[in-house]
């Protein structure tokens, strides 16, 4: 089939079905193309709930189907590449959690959405990237366990610095791996670009920024700007692709070639049309796990709005 016939069979499935395609900013871009909502973690999980249709076909990796899934347990969350995981999520279990709240037990737990939803079920509040300053404000405690990601929470830390943060040894492997070095060497080949940064990059890369945040957030950063210099994104390569496709007068450059989640890219147009032909890949969550993550979410939406 050609692209324009894939694309076309999609849409005929869709409809059948009454499913509607969501996918995040690090997917290839023929899939984003393929999708009716394209966002990063938090605008996805909001979306979750809002839609009316019956079927979400989630082109992310597995705790964003979960999440879906958690935020709309009446609706069939589909994902078309069941192998798409997390490093950084499978970097945490449910038993850590629990061991940590017997270390600490006047902290509130608070995960990172990069969390499986039995994890989320251990937890007392959720958050994304672009929520989690407000999630930490938001709790009474003053000490924080802040889990997976040690990046991200010492990020956070510094934002909310009345807390006392527990920081998890997990993190991104595709953002941690870039490192000061990589950032001299983009900034000499630019010097008057302008650089952003996930928080999900460590510490030392982030003092290097101009601006820190999540993707939605450097996504709106380039939007509003216009900075002759260019921008230099440190971030996975799905949001330069975008970003490039968007603003072809802008110049935009990676901080490193090498900034790219292999699961993110698993899924392919023709795993679309498989999964909504035949309905299968479908995400099933246990009753006791669906209603305590869904907790742990829904306190996310109430800080964050």
């Amino acid at each position: 089939m050609s692209s324009t016939d894939i694309y076309g069979r999609i849409a005929s499935l869709k409809n059948k079905r009454n499913a509607v395609i969501f996918a995040h900013y690090y997917q290839p871009c023929e899939v984003q193309k393929a999708a009716d909502i394209v966002g990063d973690s938090f605008q996805l999980a909001k979306y979750a709930e809002e839609v009316e249709n019956e079927v979400i076909v989630m082109c992310g990796v597995r705790f964003m189907a979960e999440t879906a899934k958690i935020l709309s347990p009446e609706k069939t969350v589909l994902l078309p590449k069941p192998d798409a995981g997390c490093s950084m999520a499978d970097m945490v279990t449910p038993a850590d959690v629990r061991k940590l709240r017997q270390f600490f037990p006047k902290a509130a737990v608070m995960c990172y959405v990069n969390t499986s939803a039995a994890v989320k079920a251990e937890c007392d509040i959720c958050c994304t990237s672009s929520s989690a300053v407000k999630a930490a404000e938001s709790l009474k405690q003053r000490q924080i366990i802040f889990l997976p990601d040690k990046n991200l929470g010492g990020y956070i830390r510094g934002k909310v610095p009345e807390k006392e943060f527990i920081l998890w040894d997990g993190c991104c492997p595709v953002h941690n791996s870039v490192t000061e070095k990589d950032f001299t060497n983009a900034k000499n080949r630019h010097p008057e670009a302008e650089v952003l940064v996930h928080p999900e990059c460590t510490e030392g890369v982030q003092k290097m920024a101009d601006f820190v945040g999540s993707t939605s957030e450097i996504i709106s950063r380039i939007s509003s700007s216009n900075n002759k210099g260019g921008y230099i994104i440190g971030t996975e390569a799905g949001v330069y692709e975008r970003l490039r496709e968007i603003y072809p007068e802008k110049s935009i450059y990676q901080v490193s070639n090498d900034m790219v989640c292999a699961d993110m890219k698993k899924t392919g147009l023709q795993d679309i049309v498989y999964t909504l032909e035949t309905g299968t890949f479908e995400i099933n969550l246990p009753e006791d796990i669906l209603l305590r993550s869904r907790a742990s979410l829904e306190k996310m939406m109430v800080a964050c709005g």
